[in-house]
C-alpha cells in the first residue's frame, strides 16, 4: 500500500514540475498579474483545465464520498490516478517542447522565491499525509487535496505570488532605496524620461547614440521600463563615470508614469507618439494622453520637453505646468527641429534639418527606414542640441545611429532579407511597415500574428492592417488562424488572392515557407509583431 502511494506521490510531483513551470512562465510574461494581466491569461486559456486532471480529482472523490470499502478498491483508484498522472506528465512535456517560448523563464530569485512557496504549499498536505499513512480515510481526502491541487496549479502559484507580496514588498523597498540614494549622489547627472505609446524603445537607444558622441550616456537596456527595470538599471547598470540617464518609460495604466518620475525624477523629457497603445488597460484615450503627459508635467522649469509637432494630440494639449518646449515635425512648418526632403529606400534614409532661427539647411542621413525613426532622430538632434553638441558631430552621430534589434531591422536570412519589426506591433508602426516594405525590390511578404491590447477597436485595426497588407504584399503569413480573422477579412476585403493567404499556428513554420518561395525570386519579407507565448493557439 504504501509503495502504491509513493508512486502516486511521484507521478503527481511529476506533473506538477511540467504544470508549474508553464504557471510560472506565464506569471513571469504577464508582469506579476500587474493589472490582473496573469488572471486574464488564465480566463482567456481554459485549456490549463485538462480533463485528465478533473478525472483525478472525481476518481479521488468517488473514493472518499462514495466508496466505503476503501481497502478493497484503494490499489485500483491509485493505480488509475498514477497511470492518468503520467500520461498527463507526458501531454504536458509535447505541448510544452512545441510550444514556440519566444521568452524563456527566467529564474530570477523573484522566481526562486515562488517557488520556494509553491513547493511549501504543497508540502502541507504531503506532511499530514506522513504522519497519517496508515489512516487510509485520510490519505484519501489529501489524495483529493493533491489531485484538486495539482488541477488548479495556476491557482496555488498566484496564490503563492499572494503570500509572499509583503516580501516582495521589503525586497522591493530595498532596492528602490539604494537606487534613489545612488541617483542622490550624482549631482551631474543629467536625466532624461522618454515615453509614448509608440518608439519609446527605439528613440531611447537613437538618443543613446547621438548623445555618446560627447557624453557617456546610459540608456535603460532592452525593455526595462517598468519600476523594477529602471531601478535594475542604476543599480546594476550605472556607475559613476554616466553623464547621462536615458530613462524609457513604460505605462499600463494612468499614474505609472508620474511613479517613475518620481523615482527616477528626470530634469529633461521626449514624448514620441500618443497613439491607442494599450486602450485596453488604459481605459480610454483622453486616460493615455493623460498618462503620457505626465512626464512633461513632472519636469522642473529649468529643464526642457521634447514634443512632436505632428501629434494633434500633444498639439491640442494643455500643459499644467511651464517647462521649456522643443517642438520637431516633418509636416507641422511651425516647429524648433524640421525635417525635410526625406528619401527612403531599402538601404536607410537620408533628408535635410532646418532649426528655428537658422535658414541654413543640414543634410543627414541613416541607416535605419521609414519617417517614423526620423521623428525619433529629431529628438535626438534637438536634445543633443540643447547639451551643446555640434551640428557636425550630430551629423556624424546620426549616420553611426545602429538599428535597434526587431524594430525595421534589414538583415539578410538564408536565401531571403527580413524586415524584423518584431517587437510590440502598433498601427501606426504597422502602417510605416508597410509603407516601408512597399519601397523593397522583389517579391514581398508580411508574417505576422496581428495587433494586441488594443481594447474595442483591435479587430477594427486589425482588419485596416490587413488592407494595408493588400496594398503592398505579394503574400500574406499569418499566425494564429482566430487572432488573424480581421486581418484575413481586411486583405479579402482589398481584393487580395486567397490562395496567397497562409496561415500556421507557429511562426517557425514560415520560414521554410519563405525560403521556398526565395529559391526562384528577391524576397523581402516583413515580420510584423511577435506575440508572446500567453497568446499561443495551441
Amino acid at each position: 500500500m504504501i509503495i502504491i502511494y509513493l508512486i502516486l506521490i511521484f507521478a503527481l510531483a511529476l506533473l506538477n514540475f511540467f504544470k508549474g513551470k508553464k504557471s510560472l512562465h506565464m506569471l513571469q510574461q504577464n508582469l506579476y498579474n500587474e493589472n490582473n494581466r496573469y488572471l486574464k491569461w488564465v480566463m482567456k486559456n481554459k485549456k490549463q483545465f485538462l480533463y485528465l486532471d478533473l478525472i483525478m480529482v472525481i476518481i479521488s472523490l468517488v473514493g472518499v464520498f462514495v466508496i466505503y470499502d476503501l481497502e478493497a478498491v484503494s490499489i485500483a483508484c491509485l493505480a488509475v490516478i498514477s497511470v492518468l498522472s503520467v500520461v498527463q506528465a507526458f501531454i504536458w512535456r509535447k505541448n510544452i517542447i512545441n510550444d514556440q517560448n519566444k521568452k524563456k523563464l527566467v529564474v530570477t530569485a523573484r522566481i526562486k522565491r515562488l517557488i520556494t512557496t509553491t513547493l511549501i504549499l504543497f508540502a502541507i498536505p504531503l506532511v499530514i499525509l506522513g504522519i497519517n499513512i496508515d489512516d487510509q480515510y485520510i490519505c484519501w481526502i489529501i489524495t483529493t487535496v493533491l489531485c484538486t491541487m495539482t488541477y488548479l496549479n495556476v491557482f496555488v502559484v498566484f496564490i503563492a505570488m499572494i503570500i509572499n507580496t509583503p516580501i516582495e514588498k521589503c525586497v522591493y523597498l530595498y532596492y528602490k532605496t539604494k537606487a534613489q540614494n545612488k541617483l542622490k549622489q550624482m549631482n551631474n547627472l543629467k536625466i532624461i524620461g522618454i515615453t509614448g505609446s509608440y518608439g519609446k524603445t527605439s528613440s531611447k537607444n537613437i538618443l543613446g547614440d547621438i548623445l555618446n558622441i560627447k557624453y557617456n550616456a546610459l540608456p535603460t537596456p532592452r525593455n526595462l521600463n517598468t519600476y523594477n527595470g529602471l531601478i535594475m538599471t542604476v543599480n546594476n547598470y550605472m556607475d559613476k563615470f554616466c553623464d547621462i540617464f536615458i530613462a524609457e518609460m513604460g505605462a499600463y495604466v494612468k499614474g505609472e508614469i508620474a511613479g517613475l518620475c518620481r523615482l527616477v525624477k528626470p530634469k529633461y523629457g521626449i514624448l514620441t507618439t500618443i497613439g491607442t497603445a494599450h486602450l485596453e488597460s488604459f481605459g480610454s484615450e483622453e486616460n493615455i494622453i493623460k498618462g503620457k503627459f505626465e512626464l512633461i508635467e513632472s519636469l522642473p522649469s529649468d529643464g526642457f520637453a521634447v514634443l512632436n509637432g505632428d501629434d494633434p494630440k500633444q498639439v491640442n494639449y494643455k500643459l499644467k505646468n511651464k517647462v521649456r518646449t522643443i517642438w520637431t515635425g516633418i509636416n507641422n512648418k511651425d516647429v524648433d527641429v524640421l525635417a525635410t526632403n526625406i528619401k527612403c529606400s531599402h538601404k536607410g534614409t537620408n533628408f535635410d534639418v532646418i532649426f528655428k532661427g537658422d535658414d541654413k539647411k543640414y543634410h543627414f542621413e541613416t541607416k535605419l527606414l521609414g519617417n517614423h525613426n526620423v521623428y525619433n532622430i529629431l529628438a535626438g538632434i534637438a536634445c543633443g542640441k540643447e547639451f551643446g553638441i555640434d551640428i557636425e558631430d550630430l551629423i556624424k552621430a546620426v549616420s553611426n545611429v545602429k538599428p535597434v534589434e526587431h524594430r525595421l531591422e534589414l538583415k539578410k536570412l538564408g536565401n531571403f532579407y527580413q524586415i524584423d519589426d518584431a517587437y510590440n506591433s502598433n498601427p501606426v508602426g504597422a502602417a510605416n511597415a508597410c509603407e516601408i516594405l512597399g519601397m523593397m525590390p522583389g517579391l514581398k511578404v508580411v508574417v505576422t500574428p496581428g495587433m494586441i491590447e488594443l481594447g474595442d477597436k483591435e479587430d477594427e485595426y486589425n482588419k485596416t492592417f490587413g488592407e494595408q497588407i493588400a496594398k503592398v504584399a505579394d503574400y500574406a503569413i499569418l499566425i494564429g488562424e482566430k487572432k488573424t480573422t480581421p486581418i484575413k477579412e481586411g486583405l479579402l476585403t482589398k481584393g487580395f488572392d486567397k490562395d496567397k493567404i497562409i496561415v500556421f499556428n507557429d511562426v517557425r513554420e514560415a520560414y521554410p515557407y519563405i525560403g521556398k518561395l526565395a529559391a526562384d525570386n528577391e524576397v523581402y519579407a516583413l515580420f510584423e509583431n511577435d506575440l508572446p507565448d500567453t497568446y499561443n493557439e495551441k
